[in-house]
């Protein structure tokens, strides 16, 4: 058996610029999530976004917990995935909070449904995942929400939004 290659270890403190920059390399969906109701609704985009588990389906969503949406959700105890499609960047954009949009404002422009729990998901999107939030872990400056999942709705033939390199992007089914 070939001996293990020695590996420099890794400064105690790394460069959040030089981090960042490597987490840039990583291709994303996008997805929005939805919180709250009434008056009250808000949301925010995000790409760190996971499956946690399927034997009690359940999913991960990472929140700074600077972000506006953070008090609702936690308050809530409760919010929707929406995966969204090629065609919903402008969604992406406003729930981004791009050009000062907040709140419930984020929601003008584009359709929803509501699920049972009262959640609001996206109609179009490639899947609205609706969620009671079973735990936050507060680590650093974000938190990590487990979200147990409750509902599901699914749009068949569309494409997924991607984010990658501080950009959209969309999947292309051409071949060289």
């Amino acid at each position: 058996m070939p001996a293990a290659a020695e590996i420099e270890p890794t400064p105690a403190a790394i460069d959040a610029a030089v981090f960042k920059h490597a987490m840039r390399h990583l291709a994303g969906a996008v997805s929005v999530i939805t919180t709250g109701t009434g008056a009250d609704r808000t949301g925010f985009t995000a790409s760190s976004v996971s499956s946690f588990s399927a034997e009690s389906p359940s999913i991960l969503v990472s929140l700074n917990r600077t972000s506006s949406s953070w008090p609702i959700l936690a308050q809530n105890g409760r919010f929707c995935v929406n995966v969204l499609a090629e065609d919903q960047q402008a969604v992406a954009e406003a729930f981004s909070g791009r050009g000062g949009i907040r709140g419930a404002d984020r929601y003008l422009g584009a359709d929803w449904h509501r699920f049972a729990s009262g959640s609001l998901g996206l109609v179009g999107a490639l899947a609205s995942i609706d969620c009671d939030l079973e735990e936050a872990i507060e680590r650093h400056s974000h938190a990590i929400l487990i979200g147990a999942v409750r509902d599901v709705i699914l749009t068949a033939g569309a494409q997924p939004l991607l984010y990658w390199h501080g950009g959209y992007r969309r999947i292309s089914n051409e071949t060289g």
